[in-house]
């Protein structure tokens, strides 16, 4: 474990989630700002987070794994898929890289088109229960998405990792918008109600939603549908951060049957 946090591969890959959340962040709710001249469309959000993480999965993926959300990154803890310490630090980072994203936002838009930041809520008379629903499918099928499109096992043409990524955030986008502002990640709403400091009542949901959609797709996945042959004592290691592949992170990412290649939001 002290291998794994002192090599210059994890120092790179803490920094990568915290730049990749920070610009995830920054252009997602940038998409929605109310400009008096041009009020954001469904479509323009929609597809703006969509392209945000299609382009950071892209550039930042082979880095970090291009998780960019706390919910992926506890996941693929319980797949086991990555290391309690590396899961722990991408976490803080991803919070930290949110709560600069936001905090920049806020200060280059201007007053009169800054509203509440985009900051999640229930919206359309949804109440508490249904929002935690929509919020635990939306990141359940994203999750579902992450995980085979990234999985170095598959030998069946997968395409683009990050574009099926990018195009499942714009499918919970279509719809979650509607019901809860659309989450999905938690970092994305703990950031912006950082900064506007409005936590409200409901702000569990866009932790407990995503974070339970997500380890309901892990489980289905790594466990039920597509287990892999790691033995007790293996699975341990990896957990502990001393399983042979977290060693170098950079020169074994490509090997199958291993840890994930690329995740993201």
């Amino acid at each position: 474990m002290k291998k794994e946090v002192c090599s210059v591969a994890f120092i790179k890959a803490v920094f990568a989630e915290f730049l990749a959340t920070l610009i995830f962040v920054f252009f997602g709710l940038g998409s929605a700002l109310k400009w008096p001249s041009a009020l954001p469309s469904i479509l323009q959000i929609s597809l703006a987070f969509g392209l945000a993480i299609g382009t950071l999965v892209q550039a930042l993926g082979p880095v970090s794994g291009g998780h960019i959300n706390p919910a992926i990154t506890l996941a693929l803890l319980v797949g086991n898929q990555i290391s309690l310490l590396r899961a722990a630090v991408y976490v803080v980072a991803q919070l930290v890289g949110a709560i600069a994203g936001a905090g920049i936002l806020y200060g280059v838009a201007p007053v009169n088109a800054r509203g509440n930041l985009a900051v999640n809520s229930l919206n359309n008379n949804t109440t508490s229960g249904q929002a935690l629903v929509v919020e635990i499918i939306l990141t359940f099928q994203l999750a579902l998405c992450i995980f085979s499109s990234t999985d170095t096992r598959r030998t069946s043409p997968v395409g683009s990792p990050a574009l099926s990524i990018g195009l499942s955030v714009t499918l919970g986008h279509f719809v979650g918008i509607y019901f809860t502002g659309c989450s999905m990640n938690p970092a994305r709403s703990f950031g912006p109600a950082v900064i506007m400091n409005r936590f409200g009542p409901a702000h569990w949901v866009f932790w407990v939603g995503p974070i339970v959609g997500a380890t309901l797709a892990a489980i289905l996945y790594f466990y039920l549908l597509f287990p892999n042959s790691l033995s007790l004592s293996e699975r341990v290691a990896v957990v502990k951060g001393t399983y042979e592949l977290e060693e170098d992170w950079e020169v074994h990412r490509e090997e199958p049957n291993k840890t994930m290649e690329l995740t993201a939001h």
